[in-house]
């Protein structure tokens, strides 16, 4: 058994643990990450979209200026993460095209424009004539449109790997061990133990593995995060050359009352996405899940029927009772969280290893934080 020594130690290695750990290592902090599999799980998975505006829901007000901190934060972000690695990090500016099918769609659609344009948001209702223009290969049934031009999308699996290697060149250690509990000392988390009995004691754990983050170990079972994983199903095309680009910009889609959306990555491929199942921990790939998909995308894009099917996977979502991320301090001394991100993991990965970062460096959550302290749910984690 070996004992490792470190200032922080971060569970989890998806885009969040990543992201956080190289933010952390910047500021000069030694930072230790453990992850059986990094980078392979929730974040292989997701299309990737930067969406604050699209998304927007009735109410979430606070996770509305986070999300739009998320995705300003990006191209610095991206900028300084492949001036490092020499790496993509995947991110696509080219706005995003919400799209409705039939007058029904199109109604809902127009009333979700209003309140974004209530809220200040920037975006421009289009016809269905409008639409096609932008994008040629929309389906002529397609009804009505709503052009929103800060709303784009990043390569998740791009992303991941310029993490990688932008932590490597960091000096952060990474530890490919699942960790099976926190330690503590009284009320103070003080490091963790791994699966192969190795120990790394820290100055601060920061809790961020996703949907597993409430089945840590070593947390008071009231202090534990009530996370729950809600599957995703994706899926992955490619474009044959004579139908490319068979798309320019994210395209999100309510086709009679189901929605889909359709993220192009350069080169080729389209990524189709999102199931939503609650099954536990399951990611099994299901028949109904990709003939919903295929069904409500082809709907939309009737050339989806030409292009190859090259990928079918499942992943799960970080859900919390309020659809918000659960950041900061735990009820725990010197445990952190940075998990419940649910939709917006990809979009928010900037913005929380900089709050997280803070957080250690000063010992005070930042304000943008604050509605998202897991208090917020009572004394009882579930």
């Amino acid at each position: 058994m070996t004992e490792h020594t470190s200032d922080v130690v971060v569970v989890g290695a998806g885009l969040i643990g990543l992201a956080t750990a190289w933010r952390l290592a910047a500021d000069g902090i030694q930072v230790t990450v453990c992850d059986p599999t990094p980078g392979a799980q929730t974040s292989q998975v997701a299309a990737g979209m930067l969406a604050p505006v699209t998304e927007v829901e009735y109410g979430e007000d606070d996770l509305l200026a986070l999300n739009l901190a998320g995705v300003n934060a990006w191209p610095a972000f991206a900028a300084e993460l492949e001036e490092l690695t020499g790496l993509s990090a995947g991110l696509h500016q080219t706005g995003t095209l919400s799209v409705a099918y039939d007058v029904d769609d199109a109604a809902a659609l127009r009333r979700l424009a209003d309140y974004q344009r209530r809220l200040g948001l920037e975006v421009e209702e289009l016809s269905g004539r409008d639409a096609r223009r932008r994008e040629p290969l929309l389906a002529t049934g397609v009804s009505g449109g709503v052009w929103v031009p800060n709303d784009h999308s990043v390569d998740n699996r791009q992303a991941v790997a310029a993490l990688l290697r932008a932590i490597d060149l960091s000096g952060v250690q990474l530890i490919r061990q699942h960790v099976a509990r926190v330690i503590t000392s009284g009320t103070t988390a003080v490091g963790v133990l791994l699966d192969n009995g190795d120990t790394v004691h820290a100055g601060t754990v920061i809790g961020a593995a996703g949907p597993w983050s409430s089945q840590l170990e070593g947390v008071p079972e009231e202090l534990r995060p009530p996370v729950r994983p809600v599957k995703g199903e994706v899926l992955r095309l490619r474009v044959p050359e004579a139908y490319r680009p068979a798309l320019r910009h994210t395209v999100r889609a309510t086709a009679r009352g189901f929605s889909v959306y359709l993220v192009p990555r350069p080169g080729g491929e389209l990524v189709v996405g999102a199931t939503t199942s609650e099954l536990g921990y399951d990611t099994r790939v299901l028949a109904g899940g990709v003939f919903s998909l295929l069904r409500d995308a082809r709907t939309v894009l009737p050339v989806m029927d030409e292009l190859e099917l090259v990928e079918t996977i499942a992943g799960l979502r970080p859900a919390t009772p309020d659809n918000a991320p659960i950041l900061g301090p735990s009820g725990l001394d010197r445990l952190l969280w940075a998990t419940g991100h649910y939709r917006n993991g990809v979009l928010l990965t900037p913005i929380t290893a900089q709050i997280l970062a803070d957080t250690v460096r000063t010992g005070d959550l930042p304000d943008l934080g604050k509605p998202f302290l897991g208090s917020r749910f009572g004394q009882s984690g579930h």
